[in-house]
């Protein structure tokens, strides 16, 4: 990892986005169903919204669960396995999607089938994004970290801003199963592209009590948790938002999330490590919330499409913010720990806003949610100052003594 010093920028980023693409091809992979499933379940099968929610959630729940182990597996046995392992379950999540949609005649049956397909894409996107990250974060040194998940989410967001329009396309064109097919693919082009990468060494190192690793990070991951559900509440509730107003576009609202989120990564990324993670968060917790208020009240499209700018816009820098301060909890022996466990937080804020956004929904209406998604921003706001004031209180000690 020394020769990794003296590397330009260029050289660095490069490395990088050669193992983020399995970061892309798991992301597109996630994005392509998120504006099809929840139609096709409400319209097509004839499920509640409540429902066409919770199908969304259950990869996220599977995610969460997943998150962790494949954390300790890539500090165990390298993150080069871990991704592979993640891409074949991304694969089979588009084999089973293909055969409910030739079950759609049978409805629950081809209910229970996408669920499956969701379990197996749930597990796929955290062994996939884990692992991808963790393998670049070893192949360009600790110093690079916030560098690492930046780019880990200008992939995994491009790849999301590609996804949902093209999943739109390929349904109209060849039904569920156009999107699920370009999945399998995918799979499988991602297993040999990774199987022919050398793999990295594992660090050595005695490695601390898993539930050690939970109490040093769970602030940050749960500050995580409650500013991503205002991205959960647009790429799940988006589509049928608009249907409930008689307006198009949908699919354009979250490529705009995903346009405002990639120009901020982009332009802007660089101020973690110049500024630090948790004050990069605070800023990006007030535009999020500005961004959903602005949803929650919106009396037009492109209004929805301006506050879903400004939420992608918010949500851009804070995972990397955070996470830059999470990992430096740990030793580097149990990095691939503490971002799993960090990043399950992110999927327990998904999983949970499928279903209570669509409780939300019957009882008070479609721009209910909106509202509430930013008032679980403020909570991550809150959360992050009582960590900078704790942070301030550290860095102050010394020169008092």
């Amino acid at each position: 990892m020394s020769d990794a010093a003296v590397l330009s920028n260029a050289q660095l980023n490069k490395r990088i986005v050669s193992v983020l693409i399995f970061t892309f091809f798991c992301y597109l992979s996630v994005g392509l169903p998120l504006a099809v499933l929840p139609g096709f379940v409400h319209n097509q099968l004839g499920f509640s919204s409540f429902m066409a929610g919770l199908i969304i959630s259950v990869q996220y729940f599977a995610t969460l669960m997943s998150r962790p182990h494949s954390g300790r597996l890539a500090d165990r046995f390298g993150p080069k396995r871990v991704v592979m392992l993640g891409l074949i379950c991304c694969g089979m999540s588009g084999v089973l999607s293909i055969v409910a949609a030739l079950c759609r005649d049978l409805p629950v049956l081809s209910l229970l089938l996408l669920a499956l397909g969701r379990v197996f894409l749930g597990v796929g996107e955290s062994f996939s994004s884990t692992g991808s990250t963790l393998w670049g974060m070893n192949i360009v040194g600790p110093l690079q970290t916030a560098r690492v998940i930046s780019w880990n989410g200008v992939a995994t967001y491009f790849a999301m801003a590609i996804g949902a329009p093209l999943g739109v396309l390929l349904n109209q064109w060849f039904g569920l199963s156009g999107f699920a097919g370009l999945v399998v693919l995918m799979g499988i082009v991602g297993f040999v592209l990774a199987y022919q990468k050398p793999p990295v060494s594992v660090t050595a190192g005695v490695r601390i009590p898993f539930h050690r690793v939970v109490s040093r990070v769970w602030l940050f991951g749960l500050a995580l948790g409650f500013g991503t559900i205002g991205f959960g509440v647009i790429s799940t509730f988006i589509t049928l938002y608009f249907a409930s107003r008689d307006w198009s576009g949908a699919a354009f609202a979250l490529t705009v999330f995903s346009l405002g989120f990639v120009i901020v990564r982009l332009g802007f990324g660089r101020y973690i490590t110049r500024f630090g993670g948790l004050k990069v968060s605070l800023v990006s917790f007030v535009l999020e919330c500005a961004g959903l208020l602005l949803i929650w009240q919106a009396d037009s499209a492109w209004l929805v499409d301006l506050g879903a700018f400004l939420t992608g816009a918010g949500f851009s820098l804070i995972f990397p913010a955070l996470g830059v301060e999470a990992v430096k909890q740990v030793q580097q022996q149990d990095q691939g720990s503490a971002l799993g466990t960090y990043s399950a937080f992110l999927d327990l804020g998904l999983g949970l806003t499928g279903p209570v956004a669509g409780l939300l929904i019957s009882h008070w209406g479609m721009q209910s949610v909106y509202l509430a998604a930013a008032l679980m921003v403020l909570g991550a706001f809150l959360i992050t100052l009582r960590l900078q004031q704790q942070h301030g209180r550290r860095t102050t000690v010394p020169t008092a003594g």
